[in-house]
């Protein structure tokens, strides 16, 4: 029970993460003190970029981790959609260590990336041989599983498209909640299935997951957790950033949430089953993949877990599972040319920055970055006196010029070190040097991705749809 109890203290902690001043880390003794060289590296070291096409909905998408966990228990996967132009990310916060994280991370793109996939190209597919990496190209990720654990999970892959192609095709938030809730299924019917340590290690692990599925300009995400997603949105009459979340959390700060739980379960349990902000007052999350120990009937805990991992693995007043489901909330957003970026992040950003300040961060730093490219005159005539105003509006911005080039690094950078005066190198660098004992009670593994949108070439398919289907420009009777 040790290891819930401090479960518990770590959560309370880093909800409570703005409290803990700059002099409360200073207590700590013989911290070492890094260089700004130093610094930049361990921020820096998992920096990835990846450009697309200039003709794409897509411009490009700037991604970063800052573990503090060990091993780090997020993960993150991006990937193009084959066989039609599309694009799929998400972010992965395990628990309970990083079993589940990293294999939901790379198997939920391969299901989705089917799942959306035209009926008639999957069943070509399938006489073809298709395998679970035959539908999307992954941009990040160089590692596969394990040999011995390959087979079971191409397996259930296979088993899943095969139903998939007996079945009509459905919206794509449907296929999406599909995906995660047969994923999970087969977290745990494998485990159960092999005995094997490795495999149940996953379904016991968990993990929470936002994930984002971009086809044409039809934007969904799909969230189980509390990880985050917002969209930076340009407001064209007052050139202000504006935030629109794409998710909601499914914690015990969400009231709609809670009564769905308890109205699940007999009244008895009104009192047991939601405990100190805590599901059976262990788990902070109210959606999760894996954690079957807080899905799986009281015997198959009983007859198959306990005997390998213990009687401390059974929660508190477990009487009528499953008290958990990884089915998502899909939010769908169809993209405007004023859309800019959309930013997904595990809790460890936002239990720094709020969602008004990431998007308004990120925008500073994509004008930043404007001023660094190759000026650009518009069309047609222009005076001498406007050529004058843009050079004098670079010139400033040059004094804007950001330390880091990546956007998810410039986040993580303000989360660790920002003060009323600005970044403080020293405050970042006592972050950094935490033993790893201690780390964890301060900051949490922090994921960022941030995708820029390519806003002319969304403004040129607005229009397209506009002079395609002018209906729908007119408005409508009241109903």
């Amino acid at each position: 029970m040790f290891k819930f109890v401090l479960h518990d203290a770590i959560g309370y902690v880093r909800n409570n993460v703005r409290e803990f001043s700059l002099n409360a880390l200073r207590l700590l003794p013989q911290l070492p003190q890094l260089s700004p060289y130093d610094v930049n590296l361990a921020l820096r070291e998992n920096e990835f970029i990846y450009n697309f096409p200039l003709d794409g909905i897509i411009h490009s998408y700037e991604t970063n981790q800052l573990g503090s966990n060990s091993p780090c228990e997020d993960s993150r996967t991006e990937a193009s959609l084959l066989y039609r132009n599309g694009f799929i990310c998400g972010i992965f916060d395990g628990h309970g260590g990083a079993a589940c994280g990293q294999v939901v991370s790379k198997r939920l793109l391969r299901y989705i990336s089917a799942g959306t996939l035209p009926r008639q190209v999957l069943r070509e597919q399938l006489k073809q041989g298709c395998t679970s990496q035959s539908f999307l190209k992954c941009h990040n990720d160089n590692v596969d599983f394990v040999s011995e654990i390959r087979p079971i999970y191409e397996n259930s892959f296979q088993q899943y498209i095969k139903r998939l192609s007996e079945e009509p095709q459905r919206d794509v938030a449907s296929e999406l909640q599909q995906a995660f809730v047969q994923l999970d299924e087969d977290l745990a019917l494998e485990a159960l299935a092999t005995n094997d340590v490795r495999t149940m290690s996953v379904a016991l692990s968990g993990a929470v997951a936002c994930l984002v599925h971009l086809e044409g300009l039809q934007l969904h995400v799909a969230s189980t957790g509390d990880c985050g997603a917002v969209l930076g949105v340009l407001d064209p009459q007052t050139n202000q950033w504006q935030p629109k979340k794409l998710n909601i959390e499914h914690n015990a700060d969400n009231m709609q949430e809670v009564d769905r739980i308890l109205g699940e379960h007999p009244r008895e349990e009104r009192e047991t089953i939601i405990r100190n902000g805590r599901l059976l007052s262990q788990l902070a999350p109210l959606r999760a993949f894996g954690d079957y120990r807080y899905k799986w009937p009281v015997d198959t805990m009983q007859q198959k877990v306990v005997p390998m991992f213990g009687e401390h693995v059974m929660p508190p007043n477990y009487y009528t599972p499953p008290y958990l489901t990884a089915r998502p909330d899909v939010q769908q957003h169809e993209l405007g040319a004023n859309d800019k970026f959309l930013v997904i992040a595990s809790d460890g950003l936002w239990d720094f920055l709020s969602p008004s300040e990431v998007v308004s961060l990120v925008g500073e730093h994509l004008n930043s970055k404007k001023m660094l490219e190759p000026m650009r005159l518009p069309p047609g005539d222009i005076k001498l006196k406007e050529i004058s105003e843009q050079l004098a509006e670079r010139k400033a911005g040059l004094t804007r010029k950001p330390i880091d080039s990546n956007a998810a690094t410039h986040l993580i950078r303000h989360a660790l070190g920002a003060t009323e005066y600005g970044i403080e190198h020293s405050k970042i660098s006592y972050y950094l040097s935490l033993p790893q004992d201690v780390v964890r009670l301060y900051r949490d593994d922090i994921t960022i991705t941030v995708i820029y949108f390519n806003s002319e070439h969304i403004a040129k398919l607005n229009h397209e749809n506009q002079t395609q289907n002018p209906c729908q420009t007119q408005p409508q009777p009241a109903a």
